[in-house]
């Protein structure tokens, strides 16, 4: 018989604690999250397990995260090459349509995972903005300008201690490329690609995202006029940065997979934050379970559990 997983250990332990019942024997990896449940089993909600579950599990494909940013361009295969001369990523999968266009594919960067496909009617190609963190801002810089890439701001030491510089890719994505001068690569928390919203009421955004995702704030620094100037928040393992539209920095609307321990409770609670239907949770023929919902800022996300 194969091994059970942590979740499903875990969720037997949880379900004999909230029916009474004696827990089963656990192991050392399960046994501190059922002291917890033993603990919190009197509180009065009914989503208690699940709950439990998005604070210490996020159930993903091995090598994805919980925050995976998607990209949707015109010619994914330039995309592709671009990616990998201006910042050395890994193809990890291409899927083709019969007529030649890619459906989806992945390529590695760094420690994070990125996913894509060809734009279609349905999905029009998008610009998105990333926070690319790498060991050598200046070697990236003129990688990537070398690629096809212009330049939207040059290296700069900036005051909060990363060295970095903006560029737009040949697609319009816009890469904030650094380097954290005290680490020499990314900061503690963060991994090599983190996606980077440029919304129009950041303040707004925040409150979506904790009551759609459960999102825990990490850091909020306000800007003279009363917006929020950057913040940072996690969700799951993974988190996600954002400041007030401004300037040339202007709202960049993502599409990003989610993936959570129970796609179906994360799309009705995306809903009744506000989000909007693009399609109701279903069995995906390539083993998950998904569907998707955009936020009231223009961000598209796409919840899955894999089966």
């Amino acid at each position: 018989m194969p091994e059970r997983s942590v979740i499903e250990r875990l969720d037997e332990a949880v379900d004999a604690i909230l029916s009474g019942r004696a827990a089963p024997v656990v192991d050392a990896e399960v046994a501190l999250l059922a002291a917890v449940a033993v603990d919190l089993r009197d509180l009065p909600d009914p989503a208690f397990k699940l709950q439990l579950g998005r604070r210490f599990f996020v159930p993903v494909k091995p090598g994805l995260q919980t925050i995976t940013p998607y990209f949707v361009v015109d010619g994914v295969a330039k995309f592709i090459t671009f990616l990998e001369q201006a910042f050395g990523a890994k193809e990890l999968a291409r899927y083709p349509r019969p007529d030649g266009s890619i459906m989806h594919a992945a390529v590695q960067l760094g420690d994070s995972n990125i996913e894509m496909g060809d734009a279609t009617q349905q999905y029009q190609a998008l610009r998105m903005a990333m926070h690319l963190y790498v060991d050598d801002v200046d070697a990236v810089f003129e990688r990537a300008t070398r690629a096809g890439a212009t330049t939207l701001m040059g290296v700069t030491d900036q005051f909060y201690g990363d060295r970095e510089a903006s560029i737009q890719d040949p697609f319009g994505n816009h890469w904030y490329i650094a380097t954290h001068i005290a680490t020499k690569g990314k900061p503690e928390g963060f991994r090599t690609v983190t996606p980077f919203l440029h919304p129009h009421g950041t303040d707004r955004l925040i409150d979506f995202l904790k009551r759609a995702f459960d999102a825990r704030e990490l850091d909020r620094t306000p800007a003279k006029d009363g917006t929020i100037m950057h913040a940072t928040m996690r969700i799951g393992d993974s988190v996600i940065e954002m400041g007030e539209a401004h300037g040339q920095w202007q709202p960049m609307p993502a599409n990003i997979h989610l993936y959570v321990p129970d796609a179906d409770a994360v799309y009705q609670q995306a809903i009744a934050a506000g989000a909007t239907s693009i399609s109701p949770v279903v069995d995906k023929p390539y083993g998950e379970r998904s569907g998707g919902v955009t936020d009231p800022f223009g961000n598209q996300w796409f919840m899955a559990t894999p089966k």
